[in-house]
């Protein structure tokens, strides 16, 4: 016969707590994930499209020949299309892709108008455009776990169907 101690009985109790809410987290986390991260992208496109976006300035003299207002209005075009997509969860290999160009150009501003970005040209203090930035990586991040979670696209002889969402 087994005896357990009042402190084993609640490492086992807390144990089986860890893995009920690994569990669900597991289930739910990466839907969760996905929505939070297509309102992000809608919201952030819409304020771009009816002219109240915060960050819109940041268009100015990016691309050379093209109106800002018109990059403006692009961009807030493209996220809304990212953003509805996540919503939907469907067709996200496509969806994914933009969202990653959507932030390969957002990178492109270090290059592009690294005066905006960071304060007298310091690379370790930034604007709060620099600031705005850089938290893309938490959506690159976010982006990459949802594209992990996939199936594998499987094309082999005999076998029928893919996995393209």
């Amino acid at each position: 016969m087994e005896v357990h101690t009042a402190l084993d009985r609640l490492r086992i109790s807390l144990a089986r707590l860890d893995a009920g809410l690994v569990r669900v987290m597991g289930r739910y986390g990466p839907r969760v994930l996905r929505v939070s991260l297509g309102l992000v992208f809608a919201w952030f496109g819409t304020l771009k499209l009816v002219g109240e976006s915060p960050v819109s300035h940041l268009a100015e003299g990016v691309v050379p020949g093209i109106a800002p207002a018109l990059l403006v209005t692009v961009l807030g075009l493209w996220e809304v299309a990212v953003g509805i997509g996540l919503l939907v969860g469907k067709a996200m290999r496509i969806v994914l892709g933009l969202l990653w160009l959507q932030m390969a150009g957002t990178f492109a501003l270090l290059v592009l108008r690294p005066d905006r970005i960071f304060v007298s040209g310091n690379p370790f203090l930034l604007t709060l455009e620099g600031e705005f930035v850089f938290k893309n990586l938490v959506l690159i991040s976010a982006g990459l776990v949802l594209g992990g979670t996939l199936r594998p696209i499987v094309r082999a002889r005999g076998m029928r169907g893919s996995a393209l969402t």
